[in-house]
């Protein structure tokens, strides 16, 4: 007896000190992902609606992170209940837990846990409000996040990763956020706009990115955040691994990049910066949820199919008629399938599980499983967050009114603009006030 009580003492895990600085370090990765997500989409945008656009990602740091503290985590990850839905009372307020409580199997804090995972509920609800650019006032959007993280966002976590959830337990593979973050904002996004509708102008008006080089520091923050985003979901660095997810994540964001602009050049003769930002944001989308199953060549496969599909789906906006501003449908929700769907044909069976796809010998059952993961949290977001909006819009209204959205909603929603052009020199004004220096000519006229 007491060699066994020995023998799973040693067994048990210990607090590890490389581990958890390691998770702190991805966990602060992933919360500059939010910022960067701001200048991605910011730049994008036309100048008058930019500072709107940033203040759609920040705002999600502050009201994710409270709610998070207050009943997020434990309804995400708590003691599971009929499969849907978690709850544990110590993680109210994260007041119950102890400052070494390890979390379950792992070698990390519970701390260190709630916090990584607190950033992936941040950056999530921000991705949805490309989508919704210029026309959203800014009180429906902040009370939307709010209800919809507690609605949607926190049950689909707990449903994909939470110990329980029903996804989780039928072994849907999703290793860091291709369901339960990309698939889920990118059927809010299409959800939402269906209810609110297009906005001013659309495919009439020129609605060109007002600044390009700030959509490339975006996509390069959004691109340095995923690593800690793709390899620290792993919650350790023991076992290879999360190195292999580190190494997945840059190759498959090179192919898309580099599939999106040839793609672009066959289609339409350039290739554009543009091109090159979105290209790598499909790729680090798909390679999400795929990563820690792919070879590098499969990461490769799984990059530059993405980077062409979500390279075509931009277009269907014009199409079928949605104003998806930002292309958040077109890149995170097709994306998201993508990379979760080829799960089921490129899994090897030798990097995060011993699930092999299609053309590694597993047949289709693991495919099958995947589709179940990508079309069950399509269809619950797509209708959940349509109503959402529906009901705000009904009652506290989601719309600016059109004379507002015409004129700038950075100036209505937040009495400021991007850019103040007023002491930058130059011009009439620069003329008027700078003291006159008389010409040959003139002053051959004065003598």
């Amino acid at each position: 007896m007491a060699s066994a009580i020995t023998t799973l003492a040693a067994d048990a895990p210990t607090l590890s000190a490389a581990n958890t600085g390691f998770m702190l370090i991805c966990s602060a990765l992933v919360m500059l992902m939010t910022p960067g997500l701001a200048f991605f989409y910011g730049g994008m945008v036309r100048v008058k609606s930019s500072l709107n656009m940033l203040m759609m990602s920040f705002i999600s740091l502050g009201i994710v992170t409270i709610l998070w503290v207050l009943y997020g985590f434990s309804l995400a990850f708590g003691t599971d209940s009929g499969s849907l839905i978690g709850w544990n009372s110590d993680y109210v307020g994260l007041s119950g837990i102890g400052i070494t409580e390890l979390w379950d199997g792992y070698t990390i804090p519970v701390y260190v846990f709630a916090v990584f995972q607190l950033m992936f509920a941040v950056i999530t609800p921000a991705l949805i409000s490309g989508a919704l650019a210029d026309r959203v006032k800014f009180g429906a959007w902040a009370l939307f996040t709010a209800l919809w993280v507690t609605a949607v966002y926190f049950p689909v976590a707990h449903w994909v990763w939470g110990s329980g959830g029903w996804l989780f337990e039928m072994g849907v593979i999703d290793f860091a956020g291709g369901t339960a973050v990309h698939i889920n904002a990118g059927a809010a996004a299409l959800g939402v706009i269906l209810v609110i509708g297009k906005r001013v102008g659309f495919k009439k008006d020129p609605m060109r990115p007002h600044s390009l080089p700030l959509v490339m520091l975006g996509a390069g923050l959004l691109w340095f955040g995923w690593f800690g985003f793709n390899a620290g979901s792993w919650l350790g660095n023991d076992d290879g691994v999360g190195a292999v997810m580190f190494v997945n994540t840059q190759v498959a964001t090179a192919a898309a990049m580099l599939a999106w602009l040839g793609y672009e050049k066959l289609r339409h003769g350039s290739f554009t910066t543009l091109g090159a930002a979105s290209g790598a944001v499909a790729g680090l989308v798909a390679i999400t949820p795929a990563g820690g199953a792919v070879s590098p060549l499969g990461a490769i496969a799984v990059g530059a199919i993405a980077g062409v599909l979500c390279a075509m789906a931009v277009g269907l906006k014009y199409k079928f008629g949605y104003d998806d501003s930002l292309d958040v449908v077109g890149v995170h929700l097709v994306g998201g399938i993508a990379g979760s769907l080829l799960v089921g044909l490129f899994a090897t069976g030798g990097v995060q599980s011993d699930v092999a796809g299609l053309f590694y010998g597993g047949g289709l059952e693991q495919l099958g499983k995947q589709a179940i993961g990508v079309f069950s949290v399509l269809a619950y977001s797509l209708v959940a967050s349509a109503l959402l909006a529906f009901l705000l819009d009904k009652t506290i209204g989601m719309r600016v009114t059109e004379d507002d959205e015409v004129a700038g909603i950075d100036q209505v929603e937040h009495a400021e603009t991007a850019y103040d052009f007023s002491g930058a020199g130059g011009g009439a004004a620069s003329r008027s006030t700078a003291a006159p220096t008389p010409s040959a000519a003139s002053k051959k006229v004065d003598a």
